[in-house]
């Protein structure tokens, strides 16, 4: 659930929480970002988040040119679907049918529970984050700040980061734990913190929802998402198709979305 400028994902377009009493003015470079955080702290105090929390996530907050610079200028997803998916389909073939071995058992409670067929699941774990080995090293708290500061979307991400704050107050993870990618996605099928909330689920019964360090979490809350926006069950999931429309509300670029179905149907066919 990378973020991208023409695709982002539905999930947190419709899980976005408002931001509360106005904030310190946005700004297009990091010269007000000091006072804008202080007045956000404020609001967080003002939603409930406890002061621990706010402490301990906005301590080290700090204003992100990468985040900034990668805003700016997003082009993968220019490229046409047979560049994007000969690029990413293949390397992860293999890897894909091995870990559809090693999460057999588990990707059959998924697919009792949630209806979402395993190939598609596992499709978007390698595409976001190859089975969670490259989720990303920024700072969650500093990336979605420096959004939330910047002019361009700061409702929305004001929002995304008071969900981040969620996140830590009910323990899902510690603020230094939310480390990922530079627009504020976390764990390994990138999640952002409104979609964290709305859909993570504790599939392995350790009382946490642990989107990082637990693959069995993982792949039940994609899972989650996916029949959160009406997965259709025993379906096809083909461009055309109403199945295709929800993999399309995880990503809206059509050629991402197409990878996505491309890389499950060759998995389901063997």
């Amino acid at each position: 659930m990378r973020f991208r400028l023409s695709a982002l994902p539905a999930l947190t377009l419709a899980f976005g929480l408002a931001a509360g009493p106005a904030l310190a003015a946005c700004g297009n470079d990091g010269s007000g970002f000091k006072p804008w955080l202080e007045n956000f702290r404020r609001d967080a105090l003002a939603q409930g988040i406890s002061q621990a929390t706010v402490a301990a996530a906005l301590g080290n907050a700090r204003y992100s040119d990468a985040t900034i610079r990668l805003d700016r200028n997003q082009k993968v997803f220019k490229q046409s679907f047979e560049t994007f998916s000969g690029r990413m389909i293949p390397p992860r073939m293999g890897r894909a049918r091995s870990m559809l071995s090693k999460y057999a058992d588990t990707f059959a409670r998924i697919e009792s529970q949630f209806g979402v067929p395993k190939e598609v699941v596992v499709a978007i774990w390698g595409l976001e984050t190859d089975f969670g080995a490259v989720r990303g090293n920024a700072s969650t708290i500093s990336a979605l700040a420096t959004l939330a500061y910047d002019c361009r979307r700061a409702d929305f991400f004001t929002g995304q980061l008071i969900d981040a704050l969620r996140v830590i107050e009910r323990g899902d993870l510690s603020a230094k734990q939310m480390i990922g990618g530079l627009h504020g996605e976390i764990g390994q099928t990138q999640f952002l913190p409104s979609s964290y909330v709305a859909f993570a689920v504790d599939f392995d019964g350790n009382g946490r929802r642990d989107l990082i360090g637990s693959a069995t979490d993982v792949l039940a809350s994609t899972a989650n998402y996916l029949k959160g926006h009406g997965w259709r069950t025993d379906q096809p999931w083909m461009e055309g198709s109403h199945n295709f429309q929800v993999i399309k509300a995880w990503n809206k670029s059509q050629v991402y979305s197409l990878t996505v179905a491309e890389f499950a149907r060759r998995l389901a066919e063997g």
